[in-house]
């Protein structure tokens, strides 16, 4: 991913008459967000552990850990997919878990999904021009008549052939197709868009032209994402800040600068020496991060990483670090970070 692709906050922040740069303004508050699953045999499953975080208006807050972490399971919460067991999501001074029946149905033309897979996003019946206005006529946004112009009109904002509204989705690429679905979740103008590994399923030249698309519409449009992803590096350059998220739970976030310089948790740094890269120097190795990851039905006492780090120490067997402020706008959930 090449250095334009990246963010960072002084970029598009507000500033007063002097330029002095003022505090960015918080859309959406994650407050003590527990999501817990029943599971056979009368077990309870972990899924996010009080989870607390904050995300910007324009501004990117990347999601990073390995698979089952809880990254996935945290968005869905968010987005009422799954019912949450605990805590709150504040958005526009109210919590949006309580919401119910109409007011929840107009809470989702604010936030909106990019999905992983485009194609089974997608009917594979309906044409593209149906998929794009779909959410505008459900919402009673627009006319049959007007469906054409609007089509058009979404396809330009995102690179795409006018021509392509009268295609049926299968006849285009998969970059072409994650195109559309962005379009689709822009059609409704949200405040806030979850990319949930938007990128993953796509070549490594197609990923790039995607996330210049992202990186664009939130300058024109001052949207925030909410982007989670396996790739560390392409978290790294893409967001303003950044979650590191390990069983359940949120063990890093750093709100400025680059996980890759200024990680310290030793779950992040195990992420960026396990990394490939294509300019390996002679002698430099990838160390994968290896040990026994606990079974989220019977996590351990303690720290949720102690049977994988090699740090680990009494304290970390017998009590969980909490996330705490290291440094101004970096947190760390570990006993010898400081």
């Amino acid at each position: 991913m090449p250095e334009n692709v990246k963010l960072h906050p002084h970029e598009n922040c507000n500033c007063d008459r002097d330029g002095v740069a003022l505090p960015p303004e918080i859309v959406l508050e994650v407050k003590n967000l527990t999501k817990k699953f029943q599971v056979d045999g009368g077990k309870v499953l972990t899924a996010c552990d009080k989870v607390n975080l904050n995300a910007y208006k324009g501004q990117t807050l990347g999601i990073i850990g390995e698979s089952g972490c809880g990254k996935s399971t945290l968005v869905r919460t968010i987005l009422q997919i799954h019912p949450a067991t605990e805590g709150e999501v504040i958005f526009e001074g109210q919590n949006i878990l309580k919401l119910e029946g109409e007011a929840l149905r107009q809470n989702r033309r604010k936030i909106q999904m990019v999905f992983q897979d485009p194609t089974a996003a997608f009917n594979p019946k309906m044409r593209v021009k149906d998929i794009l206005c779909e959410p505008l006529l459900n919402f009673g946004l627009l006319k049959n008549s007007e469906v054409d112009a609007k089509a058009a009109e979404l396809l330009q904002m995102v690179e795409l052939p006018v021509e392509f509204k009268d295609r049926f989705p299968h006849s285009m690429s998969g970059g072409q197709r994650q195109r559309l679905g962005i379009a689709r979740a822009l059609s409704l103008e949200p405040q806030i868009i979850v990319c949930d590994e938007a990128t993953s399923a796509l070549d490594v030249s197609v990923q790039e032209k995607i996330c210049e698309l992202l990186v664009r519409l939130q300058r024109e449009k001052d949207i925030t994402y909410l982007f989670i992803c396996h790739d560390i590096g392409l978290v790294d350059l893409m967001s303003h800040q950044v979650a590191v998220m390990y069983l359940g739970n949120v063990v890093e976030l750093l709100e400025k600068g680059r996980l890759s310089v200024n990680g310290v948790h030793p779950y992040t740094k195990a992420l960026i020496k396990s990394i490939f890269k294509v300019d390996f120097k002679p002698g430099e190795k990838i160390q994968p991060l290896e040990g026994d990851i606990p079974s989220p039905l019977a996590l351990p006492l303690g720290c949720p990483f102690q049977s994988r780090c090699e740090y680990c120490q009494e304290i970390c067997r017998s009590e969980k670090p909490q996330l705490q402020e290291i440094k101004k706008g970096h947190f760390a959930a570990c006993h010898f970070v400081k």
